[in-house]
């Protein structure tokens, strides 16, 4: 089954084929959680059950779904992913982990399945209880609506703050069969790891065996999602949920072997891919900035001292008012705490050098043009170490601010 991707982005990203994996299918409706007119609860289900691993958020604070599925995630099997938008379901107390407790067995009771294999998600406004009044009619639509939504449906019910729907997906061959990845996301607002503030749902076909997939999740969500910022700000919902069926009928993807290295290869691209849209639908952001620090004493440092950086109002203010302010950015590495020499910094903008061991270089009003520029890169070389990380992040904008006030209103 082959669809069209997304269109009408603020950010036009290429146009590609979308392959669904063998053996889901889809469900949206509208519950008028987040008011009338827009789809806000949606299924994902396989026709057979299976495996499940998930990542989630490290905030202290967890919404209701977020402490059923991490209960759930131990039997490392599912077949159902319930999911609204409009209403986080968090701080919402004991009540919350009842509602979403419903959620999940109202579903299973009409698919037939146990409660435990039905995973439920939420986002949106905190500390208002679920609507289940709304919620609870709809179940039964949704169930009685399976295959007739495309994922691009899915997409966008589970869209809060965001201009656009997230999704991508990759095929490989394994031992001569066609494996599918499928990845659909949300998030513009509240992302900093570890993970960002997001709901991320991905589906596969391979047949993996359970211990290779949770490190092929790892190292994807470490590589991803966990180097993104938008503000600084981490959410009570974020979580990743990767499904594998085994219907595409390849033989046992096992870790460490050569089909285990393409699998993790191309689910790290399609994360990757995923957080770049996150960061590029930032909450009123003009512009997709990537930070690179290189030659770092530690990779510990590398990162550090991206994040910094990445999360500087300084900074992200400067770039939206194209403006090569680099000593902004020599600040924020001073005050990181990371081991650095001030006389040996480099710094470059689209790969204009405006900083060379650690002085101007009288290049700030070309590097301002550069700034112009929808995509942005930040390369900073420390000339300590060999190591290197990089962090997405955008510019900061008049737009966040009124987004934000204006959020629950």
């Amino acid at each position: 089954m082959v669809i069209n991707g997304p269109a009408n982005q603020i950010f036009r990203a290429p146009r590609r084929e979308l392959y669904i994996p063998e053996g889901f299918l889809f469900s949206s409706v509208e519950a008028a959680i987040k008011g009338p007119g827009k789809r806000d609860l949606a299924l994902i289900y396989s026709v057979v059950e299976s495996s499940i691993w998930g990542m989630f958020t490290t905030n202290r604070v967890k919404a209701a779904p977020v402490r059923l599925c991490m209960r759930m995630i131990k039997t490392g099997r599912g077949q159902a992913i319930v999911v609204n938008s409009g209403n986080a379901n968090a701080c919402t107390g004991e009540q919350g982990m009842r509602d979403a407790a419903e959620m999940a067995e109202l579903a299973a009771g009409l698919l037939k399945l146990r409660n435990n294999r039905v995973f439920v998600c939420s986002t949106g406004v905190i500390g208002r209880p679920m609507p289940m009044e709304k919620i609870r009619p709809k179940i039964s639509e949704l169930v009685g609506n399976i295959g007739t939504a495309s994922i691009m449906d899915v997409a966008a019910a589970i869209m809060t703050t965001d201009t656009f729907q997230k999704i991508i997906s990759r095929q490989i061959e394994i031992g001569g069969r066609r494996v599918t990845i499928l990845g659909i996301c949300k998030g513009a607002g509240m992302i900093s790891p570890n993970m960002a503030t997001m709901l991320c749902f991905i589906m596969t076909d391979a047949d993996i065996e359970r211990v290779a997939a949770k490190t092929a999740l790892e190292i994807a969500v470490k590589k991803s999602f966990n180097r993104i910022t938008v503000d600084g700000d981490m959410s009570t919902n974020d979580t990743t949920l990767l499904m594998a069926n085994g219907m595409a009928g390849n033989d046992l993807i096992q870790l460490n072997s050569r089909e285990f290295k393409e699998f993790s290869s191309m689910l790290s691209d399609i994360t990757y891919e995923l957080s770049r849209m996150i960061v590029r639908d930032g909450e009123g952001a003009t512009k997709l900035i990537e930070v690179k620090i290189k030659n770092s004493k530690s990779g510990h440092d590398a990162e550090k001292g991206a994040f910094a950086v990445a999360n500087s109002l300084l900074v992200k203010t400067a770039i939206y008012g194209n403006d090569a302010n680099w000593g902004r950015i020599m600040s924020a590495l001073g005050y990181s705490g990371i081991a650095i020499k001030e006389e040996k910094i480099d710094i470059s903008f689209n790969g204009l050098k405006v900083v060379e061991r650690g002085i101007g270089t009288g290049r700030d009003r070309e590097a301002d043009e550069r700034l112009k520029a929808r995509e942005i890169s930040i390369v900073i070389d420390l000339h300590l170490g060999k190591e290197t990380a990089k962090v997405l992040t955008c510019d900061l904008t008049e737009e966040y601010v009124r987004i934000n006030a204006e959020y629950r209103t």
